[in-house]
C-alpha cells in the first residue's frame, strides 16, 4: 500500500501485537499468537472505516492496541499527527479523551451499581470537565441526544433494555466530544430492528459532530451500510482495502469474495448459487517463538483499492 497521510486524523504504520502463550519447565513462553502483523490505515475526520473478518482475525486488538490497552510489538500510532504509541498512561489521558471506545457488551461494560446519569457524566468527572448543575444538564443534553428519556437518568443499567444500555454507551462515548470513535461490535449483540436504529444514530451522530469512526465488525450488511472506507483482516493482517463501493463492488481477494458470499440474502430469488464450502479450516495465528511471517505485498487494483499478494 502507499504510504499513510501524515494529516490523516489518525495514521497507523506497520502495527504488530504478538502474544506469548504457555509456559515451559523453567518458566518460559512456548509458543507466540501472531495477533497484529503489520497493519496500517489513516482516519480521516468525518469518515468511517471499518476493519472485517472473522472472529480472532485480529480485529479487536487493534482497536485495543490504538487506546493503549495491549502493547503493540513495533509499529507507530500517530494521533493528529503526533506520536502516541509507546506513551505512559498518564502521557495518554489527554488522547483518550479524544479517542473513546464502544465496546460489544454494553451490560458489561456499564458499573451495576451506577445510575445511568452518573455513568454518562463519570468521563466528564474524571476529565474535570464539569461538576454539578453544569454537569447533570450536560447529561441531560447527552442522554436525549442519544434517543433516550430524561426518566433514565436514575434508573440502573439492569432497568434498561439491549438497545437501551447501548445507547446510555453512545452517550458516555461522546460525552467529551471526541474526534474517534471505536465500535468494537458495537451493535452484534441487538437484533434487526434494534441494530437499524442503532447505526442511524450513530450516522447522525456522526454528521452533527464530525466523528470519526473505526468500526470493527464481522457484519458485512452493517459495514455496507455505515462504512466510507473497508479494510478487510484475515489472520492479523490486511488483505484488501478500499472504498466501501470498491470493496463491495469489485471484491478482489479471495477471502473477501468468502465473507460476502457468506451474507444471508432474504429474498429467494435474489439469492446466489449455492457455493462449494471450502474444506480448508482458517490457520491457528500461534507458532514457535522466532517465527517471522513472510511480507505481504499489495497490487492496488484501482484508485485508493489494494489486495495483498504473498503467502502470509
Amino acid at each position: 500500500m502507499t504510504a499513510v497521510e501524515n494529516d490523516a486524523l489518525l495514521a497507523v504504520e506497520h502495527l504488530t501485537v504478538r502474544y506469548d502463550v504457555g509456559k515451559g519447565v523453567l518458566g518460559r513462553a512456548t509458543g507466540r499468537v501472531h495477533a497484529v502483523e503489520d497493519v496500517s490505515f489513516a482516519l480521516e475526520a468525518g469518515q468511517t472505516l471499518s476493519l472485517v473478518g472473522e472472529s480472532g482475525c485480529g480485529k479487536s486488538t487493534v482497536g485495543k492496541a490504538l487506546l493503549g490497552l495491549v502493547p503493540p510489538v513495533s509499529g507507530e500510532i500517530r494521533f493528529k499527527g503526533r506520536r502516541i504509541s509507546g506513551k505512559s498512561r498518564a502521557a495518554l489521558k489527554p488522547v483518550r479523551r479524544n479517542m473513546q471506545m464502544i465496546f460489544q457488551d454494553a451490560f458489561a461494560s456499564l458499573n451495576p451499581r451506577m445510575r445511568v446519569g452518573d455513568a454518562i457524566g463519570e468521563p466528564l468527572v474524571i476529565h474535570g470537565v464539569a461538576g454539578g448543575g453544569p454537569l447533570r444538564r450536560r447529561v441531560c443534553d447527552l442522554i436525549e441526544r442519544v434517543g433516550l428519556e430524561q426518566a433514565h437518568y436514575a434508573r440502573f443499567p439492569h432497568e434498561l433494555s439491549g438497545g437501551q444500555r447501548q445507547r446510555v454507551c453512545i452517550a458516555r462515548a461522546i460525552a467529551l466530544e471526541p474526534g474517534i470513535v471505536i465500535a468494537d461490535e458495537a451493535v452484534s449483540a441487538l437484533d434487526v430492528t434494534v441494530k437499524a436504529r442503532i447505526i442511524n444514530l450513530l450516522i447522525d451522530l456522526q454528521r452533527d459532530m464530525d466523528l470519526a469512526y473505526l468500526f470493527i465488525s464481522h457484519d458485512m450488511a452493517v459495514v455496507e451500510r455505515i462504512s466510507h472506507r473497508v479494510a478487510v483482516m484475515y489472520l492479523g493482517r490486511i488483505v484488501e482495502i478500499g472504498s466501501r463501493r470498491a470493496v463491495f463492488e469489485n471484491p478482489s481477494h479471495p477471502y473477501t469474495r468468502k465473507l460476502l458470499n457468506a451474507v444471508p440474502v432474504p429474498d429467494p430469488a435474489a439469492r446466489k448459487p449455492a457455493q462449494a464450502q471450502d474444506p480448508e479450516e482458517v490457520p491457528s495465528p500461534l507458532h514457535p517463538l522466532g517465527y517471522e511471517p513472510p511480507p505481504l505485498e499489495y497490487e492496488e487494483v484501482s484508485a485508493g483499492h489494494f489486495i495483498a499478494r504473498g503467502n502470509g
